[in-house]
């Protein structure tokens, strides 16, 4: 029975179906030989069995030591201690990877366990803030691979170089290594627990450089390979983030929050799985994307308590709920710390919001320099749009709205080629504001009714319904010859806002409010303020527009 049992399971493992191997190979594991062990511990990984994957490997390890099989044995250490690293686990980890070493010390110099080794040296040194020494060692693991044709560990060697090149700031090469590493994956060259590691590594390192067309298609690959696969659980915590990212910026929301909610459920169990905190985080920006703020607060809380930062979306979070001096403190935080260009620039967003906000419009002028020049260092198209967005809202808030339209093109045709639809609504809707300032009425309806039908479709209600307020005013018809910008105006003075409230929330400069209030004075014979406000009262203008301007930082990926 436990011989047939172990076929099955063989049998089971060869068709990647995972839970059928781990079920078959556990019943038999007390007549199993060292390679069975192995191939249980690995279906165990697959399947999310952690627990159950360390006891087969450590029995793998002993039945291979007990056999005399030394490198077998060293082999399945740096497997147990690589996975281990992976959930977290540093200590246990170091303690096989410890093992592997000592075992390694008596084998030839060329046996392909001296590059596992090698691997497990890189990967310590490019986690201790050493690239260049972990390129060296990577470069050596792949030497060896390739003499002793081992894909795996070629694979693998290629990937922590792309990884150190990362952290060295070499991009180009760095794409280069890890595009050579998912060739080995797609030609399914390398092992199920490689391939896994290569895809979800890659999509990261992918965000990481602000690559998102390279992540898309890296994530849309590593989707379908889940999916050929009904049983596997190890990649599919991470690998669903990234796919919530993407959906996201493609303007698919609803499949975006369904992934966000399983990649929650997936990383909940086990404990402690380092991606946890990505996965709520990309629920709360969701949520408040949706205007869903609550919601928000508490996805951002939990990703704070799984180790994740909470910002900028935490940021952003403040400004919606109208609390503009916890995200003014919070900012300033935030732009004095050393960060990735990813994240510079959702930090750099942010901030130029949250300053336009307070009015503080050179903190926001410098915020937009900054991300100018981030821009013109890393030639992505990301970086590309969220300096032309941030640029156009900035020169709109300086009275420059010619400049701001030249601005806010450039950013609209980046987002266009990422095919980010709800980033490209957001961005209409600044250009519809800069027509206005330039009289262009109609050009500034189109640009409207486009991004409307974006909000409507993506689920975006405190976009929508901004749009809707601001489009109210400018089809109104003001008594006296109001027009409909100069109705919004005094619909706002009798709200009781300022100039700079007015300004930021219309998307126009202060000078441009006090333009617009001196010819209403002028026209309407008003002395004041105050006179203002009973006018709008008088005449049935107070009403309806009640919101703020939304956030301008863009919600993608980070990651993740």
């Amino acid at each position: 029975m436990s011989r047939a049992a172990l076929q099955q399971g063989r049998d089971a493992f060869a068709r990647r179906a995972w839970e059928d191997a781990h079920t078959h190979l556990s019943a038999a594991a007390l007549e199993a030989t060292p390679g069975d062990l192995d191939l249980l511990a690995r279906a165990a990984y697959l399947t999310g069995r952690d627990s159950g994957c360390e006891r087969a490997w450590a029995a793998a390890h002993q039945a291979f030591l007990d056999g005399g099989h030394v490198a077998a044995a060293a082999r399945t250490a740096f497997w147990l201690g690589l996975v281990l690293s992976l959930g977290g686990k540093g200590a246990r980890a170091s303690g096989w990877m410890g093992r592997a070493a000592r075992l390694v010390d008596g084998l030839d110099p060329g046996c392909p366990e001296r590059g596992y080794l090698q691997l497990a040296d890189g990967l310590g040194h490019l986690h201790g803030g050493r690239p260049d020494v972990a390129l060296a060692r990577f470069g050596e693991a792949v030497d060896i691979a390739e003499r002793v044709a081992e894909p795996d560990l070629h694979t693998l060697g290629h990937l922590g170089s792309g990884q150190a090149r990362i952290a060295l700031g070499e991009t180009a090469q760095a794409v280069r290594s890890l595009d050579e590493a998912m060739v080995a994956v797609e030609a399914e060259e390398v092992s199920t627990v490689v391939a896994g590691i290569v895809y979800c590594a890659v999509v990261l390192a992918c965000h990481q450089v602000l690559d998102l067309r390279r992540a898309q298609e890296w994530t849309d690959a590593l989707r379908t390979w889940c999916a050929a696969q009904p049983d596997l659980v190890a990649y599919r915590g991470q690998c669903l983030v990234h796919v919530s990212e993407l959906a996201q910026l493609r303007g698919d929301w609803p499949t975006a929050i369904v992934e966000a909610d399983r990649a929650c459920a997936f990383l909940a169990d086990p404990p402690g799985q380092p991606a946890v905190g990505m996965a709520h985080y990309q629920r709360g920006e969701l949520h408040r994307l949706r205007g869903e703020l609550h919601e928000a607060e508490q996805a951002y809380r939990r990703a704070s308590r799984h180790g994740h930062e909470p910002q900028p979306g935490l940021v952003l979070l403040r400004l919606a709920q109208g609390r503009v001096g916890d995200a003014v403190g919070a900012v300033r935080r935030l732009v004095g710390l050393d960060q990735a260009p990813g994240l510079r620039s959702k930090v750099l967003a942010a901030g130029a919001e949250v300053m336009l906000a307070d009015g503080d419009v050179p903190a926001a002028r410098a915020a937009a320099d900054e991300l100018a020049d981030l821009a013109s260092r890393h030639d992505v198209p990301v970086l590309r749009a969220v300096a032309g967005q941030v640029t156009g809202r900035v020169l709109l808030s300086e009275g420059e709205a010619r400049q701001a339209v030249a601005a806010l093109h450039r950013s609209l045709s980046a987002w266009e080629e990422l095919q980010a639809t709800y980033e490209v609504a957001r961005v209409r809707v600044q250009l519809a504001a800069a027509c206005r300032e330039l009289g262009d009425a109609d050009t500034a309806g189109m640009e409207e009714a486009a991004a409307r039908a974006v909000f409507a479709e993506v689920g975006a209600r405190p976009d929508l319904a901004r749009l809707e307020g601001r489009d109210r005013g400018a089809r109104a018809h003001g008594p006296a010859g109001l027009t409909g910008r100069e109705v919004e105006v005094i619909r706002l003075v009798a709200a009781g806002r300022t100039n700079r409230e007015i300004a930021h929330e219309l998307v126009i400069s202060d000078k441009t409010v006090a333009r617009h209030l001196s010819n209403m004075f002028t026209r309407l014979g008003l002395p004041n303020r105050a006179a203002a406000t009973a006018y709008a009262y008088e005449h049935d203008l107070v009403g309806g527009h009640q919101y703020t301007e939304p956030p301008i930082g863009h919600a993608g990926p980070e990651d993740g």
